[in-house]
Protein backbone atom coordinates (compact mmCIF):
# COMPACT_ATOMS: atom_id res chain seq x y z
CA UNK A 1 0.00 0.00 0.00
CA UNK A 2 1.38 3.61 -0.66
CA UNK A 3 1.86 5.65 1.67
CA UNK A 4 0.69 9.96 1.21
CA UNK A 5 4.72 10.52 0.75
CA UNK A 6 4.80 8.33 -2.14
CA UNK A 7 1.73 9.65 -3.96
CA UNK A 8 2.72 12.97 -3.60
CA UNK A 9 6.59 11.67 -5.38
CA UNK A 10 4.79 9.94 -8.15
CA UNK A 11 2.77 13.36 -8.31
CA UNK A 12 5.85 15.55 -8.41
CA UNK A 13 7.68 13.06 -11.09
CA UNK A 14 4.44 13.63 -13.27
CA UNK A 15 4.35 17.35 -12.91
CA UNK A 16 8.04 17.16 -14.50
CA UNK A 17 7.09 14.92 -16.73
CA UNK A 18 4.49 16.57 -18.30
CA UNK A 19 6.08 20.07 -18.01
CA UNK A 20 9.33 18.46 -19.90
CA UNK A 21 7.42 17.10 -23.03
CA UNK A 22 5.85 20.28 -23.65
CA UNK A 23 9.58 22.68 -23.38
CA UNK A 24 11.37 19.68 -24.26
CA UNK A 25 14.22 20.25 -26.52
CA UNK A 26 17.06 22.75 -27.80
CA UNK A 27 14.78 25.56 -28.84
CA UNK A 28 11.40 25.36 -27.29
CA UNK A 29 12.29 27.57 -24.21
CA UNK A 30 14.53 29.51 -26.68
CA UNK A 31 11.23 30.10 -28.73
CA UNK A 32 9.32 31.56 -25.76
CA UNK A 33 12.14 33.35 -24.14
CA UNK A 34 12.46 35.91 -27.21
CA UNK A 35 8.41 36.26 -27.50
CA UNK A 36 7.87 36.47 -24.05
CA UNK A 37 10.67 38.90 -23.30
CA UNK A 38 10.11 40.72 -26.60
CA UNK A 39 7.14 40.80 -28.07
CA UNK A 40 5.80 39.39 -31.46
CA UNK A 41 7.84 38.70 -34.31
CA UNK A 42 7.91 37.76 -37.87
CA UNK A 43 8.90 34.27 -38.95
CA UNK A 44 12.21 35.47 -40.28
CA UNK A 45 13.07 37.38 -37.53
CA UNK A 46 12.49 34.37 -35.64
CA UNK A 47 14.95 32.50 -37.83
CA UNK A 48 17.56 35.44 -37.54
CA UNK A 49 17.66 36.04 -34.04
CA UNK A 50 17.29 32.23 -32.81
CA UNK A 51 19.69 30.88 -35.49
CA UNK A 52 17.05 27.90 -35.72
CA UNK A 53 17.04 27.01 -39.62
CA UNK A 54 13.41 27.15 -41.19
CA UNK A 55 12.44 23.65 -40.97
CA UNK A 56 13.30 23.14 -37.59
CA UNK A 57 11.86 26.55 -36.62
CA UNK A 58 8.85 25.29 -37.83
CA UNK A 59 8.66 22.34 -35.96
CA UNK A 60 9.10 23.94 -33.04
CA UNK A 61 6.65 26.32 -33.74
CA UNK A 62 3.64 23.69 -34.61
CA UNK A 63 4.17 22.05 -30.87
CA UNK A 64 4.16 25.25 -29.21
CA UNK A 65 1.37 26.19 -31.29
CA UNK A 66 -0.30 23.13 -30.54
CA UNK A 67 0.37 23.60 -26.69
CA UNK A 68 -1.49 26.71 -27.32
CA UNK A 69 2.02 28.57 -25.55
CA UNK A 70 2.40 30.98 -28.54
CA UNK A 71 -0.63 32.11 -31.53
CA UNK A 72 0.14 32.24 -35.25
CA UNK A 73 -1.43 35.35 -36.78
CA UNK A 74 -1.25 35.07 -40.90
CA UNK A 75 -1.05 38.70 -42.07
CA UNK A 76 -3.26 40.33 -44.61
CA UNK A 77 0.44 41.61 -46.85
CA UNK A 78 1.44 40.58 -50.07
CA UNK A 79 3.63 38.57 -49.72
CA UNK A 80 1.95 37.12 -47.10
CA UNK A 81 3.37 37.27 -43.68
CA UNK A 82 3.05 35.43 -40.40
CA UNK A 83 3.77 36.60 -36.80
CA UNK A 84 3.89 34.73 -33.53
CA UNK A 85 3.59 36.20 -30.14
CA UNK A 86 3.40 34.19 -26.77
CA UNK A 87 -0.11 33.20 -25.11
CA UNK A 88 -1.51 35.03 -21.78
CA UNK A 89 -0.64 31.20 -21.37
CA UNK A 90 2.82 31.24 -22.05
CA UNK A 91 3.40 34.05 -19.60
CA UNK A 92 2.61 31.66 -16.77
CA UNK A 93 5.88 30.06 -17.78
CA UNK A 94 7.79 33.92 -17.76
CA UNK A 95 9.14 33.14 -14.26
CA UNK A 96 10.42 30.08 -15.01
CA UNK A 97 12.25 31.36 -17.94
CA UNK A 98 13.51 34.69 -16.14
CA UNK A 99 15.08 32.06 -13.59
CA UNK A 100 16.59 29.73 -15.94
CA UNK A 101 18.38 33.19 -17.55
CA UNK A 102 19.53 33.68 -14.22
CA UNK A 103 21.01 30.89 -13.38
CA UNK A 104 22.49 30.12 -16.87
CA UNK A 105 24.69 33.76 -16.33
CA UNK A 106 25.49 32.36 -12.63
CA UNK A 107 26.07 29.12 -14.17
CA UNK A 108 28.18 30.69 -17.35
CA UNK A 109 30.43 32.84 -14.09
CA UNK A 110 31.15 29.95 -11.87
CA UNK A 111 32.05 27.68 -14.79
CA UNK A 112 34.66 30.62 -16.50
CA UNK A 113 35.90 31.79 -13.15
CA UNK A 114 34.48 35.24 -13.60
Amino acid sequence: MKDNQDVACENVHSAIQDTLYVVNGKWKLFILSILVNQGKKRFGELSRESGISPRILTKELQELEMNQLISRTVCNTKPVTVEYSSTPYAETLKEVIDAMIRWGQNHRKTITGQ
